[in-house]
């Protein structure tokens, strides 16, 4: 009866994979429309009075604010979802991004209201950065826990294909509206629209998630037999958290992909348009076809994980990061090539050193994580490794590619970033198709197992 209980059904797994897809679809929307628009045109609407340099400082400045408030959501809604169910965080955070963004678009001016347009525009920053700071780590453990052993990458894989669906139509958004739009037009009024389109998704995803079911893996390790012993235990503080090997792990992990996402598809965004002056249509199209072409990166990835474990794909792209960094942003920076050359540049770095790692991430850190304190664990370490690497590089790359009137701080930060998201894959365990039911975390374990083995033979 307790086994019936917990089961799911196939079109239960359905709904939740879609839910997953489509909510984090969002929260990249509403994060890649604003990253865009920060690169872009933000800085003449909210930041006129400042050169064009400082101007995408502050803009990027705005931008990682949103960064800072991940973190605080993480750990606000990371300990509801391990307390109170994946399912009531999902509709609450999914309730928060959407009324954020489309906020954003009826935002008065600079012009308008003065130093109080970038005050609000921070403020709702702000608010929507509290709910994705658990939006993504909700969707992939509830994923993980409703998906059967052996097809769980190429299943979470759908919350990366998400990602992708949300940076492809935000992109697409944009690229549509330098196209029908001339720049007064842009700056008067055709930047609210990417917003205020945003409405229509997060109805539907809000539709969805008010018919989810809750995660069975949630509910199998909370009956009432084992919640006095998850309620009272120790592993449940931040203490904990902080001296768990795996925490430290998943956040070199996270640190690795997100601060190669923040430098090339949010500040090199910009810094090609804004320093180098490129037309704007050139990094658009690329990070558009790029995410098209990551329709076939992450699911294969996914799949490749399924069948040789999270570990090697991950240290593969990370040495092919390293590895491609000069040949591919020395092209990128170079006018003296074809806007097609340069595309294609900026296209192959960020497949190997972005989207194929945010394949791997969701389902790795779910396995890594104990049933116990998954989601907490899982969006603090997410949002931690995004605050430092996402929040803070594109405001230290515009700082010092502005000191040094140079291109190589972007390139010296990509492999920094490759090489901390190489060092935590050789150091993981392998955790494919792990028991999620087991209230541990994965390395702690392994290490627990490893020291009763000793005992054994010593004895």
């Amino acid at each position: 009866m307790n086994q019936e209980k917990h089961e799911r059904s196939t079109k239960d797994l359905v709904r939740a994979a879609v839910s997953g897809w489509l909510g984090t679809a969002l929260e990249f929307m509403d994060f890649q429309l604003y990253s865009l628009g920060a690169a872009l045109v933000f800085h003449e609407i909210f930041f006129p009075e400042q050169s064009a340099a400082m101007a995408l400082i502050l803009a990027m400045g705005t931008y990682g604010a949103g960064y800072i408030a991940r973190i605080v959501g993480a750990f606000i809604f990371g300990k509801m979802g391990d307390s109170i169910g994946r399912k009531k965080v999902l509709f609450i955070t999914i309730t928060m991004m959407g009324i954020c963004t489309t906020l954003i678009g009826v935002l008065p001016t600079y012009a308008q209201i003065g130093i109080f347009a970038p005050v609000l525009l921070v403020t709702l920053r702000i608010v929507q950065g509290l709910g994705a700071g658990a939006e993504i780590s909700g969707a992939g453990t509830m994923l993980a826990e409703y998906a059967p052993k052996g097809k769980r990458g190429i299943i979470s894989s759908l919350v990366a294909m998400g990602t992708n669906c949300g940076t492809l139509s935000a992109t697409a958004i944009w690229a549509v509206m330098f196209f029908a739009l001339d720049r007064e037009e842009l700056l008067a009024w055709g930047w609210r629209i990417p917003f205020l389109a945003s409405v229509v998704v997060m109805i539907f995803a809000i539709w969805l998630r008010m018919n989810l079911k809750e995660s069975p893996v949630f509910e199998k390790v909370n009956d009432e037999e084992n919640a006095p012993a998850l309620n009272n235990s120790s592993e449940n503080t931040l203490g904990a958290m902080f001296t768990s090997k795996s925490f430290w792990l998943a956040t070199g992990l996270r640190f690795g992909q997100a601060g190669n996402s923040g430098l090339i598809q949010t500040f090199l965004a910009g810094y090609l348009v804004q320093t180098l002056l490129f037309d704007k249509s050139i990094p658009t199209d690329a990070l558009m076809i790029s995410s098209v072409l990551g329709f076939i990166t992450i699911p294969l990835l996914g799949w490749l994980s399924d069948k040789f474990g999270r570990r090697l794909p991950y240290i593969i792209l990370n040495i092919s990061a390293i590895i491609l960094a000069y040949p591919m942003l020395s092209i990128v920076v170079d006018k003296t090539y074809s806007p097609g050359v340069i595309m294609t540049a900026l296209i192959v770095i960020h497949n190997f050193a972005v989207l194929g790692l945010f394949a791997l991430e969701n389902i790795t850190m779910a396995e890594m994580f104990g049933a116990r304190n998954r989601f907490t664990r899982m969006a603090i370490s997410k949002e931690a490794g995004g605050l430092v690497a996402v929040g803070f590089g594109p405001v230290l790359a515009g700082i010092f590619c502005n000191m040094t009137n140079s291109w190589w701080p972007i390139l010296v930060m990509v492999i920094a970033y490759s090489l901390i998201g190489l060092i935590s894959a050789l150091l993981m365990p392998e955790v494919k198709d792990r028991d999620l039911s087991v209230l541990e975390d994965a390395a702690e374990v392994n290490k627990a197992e490893k020291v009763r083995c000793s005992v054994t033979q010593t004895s």
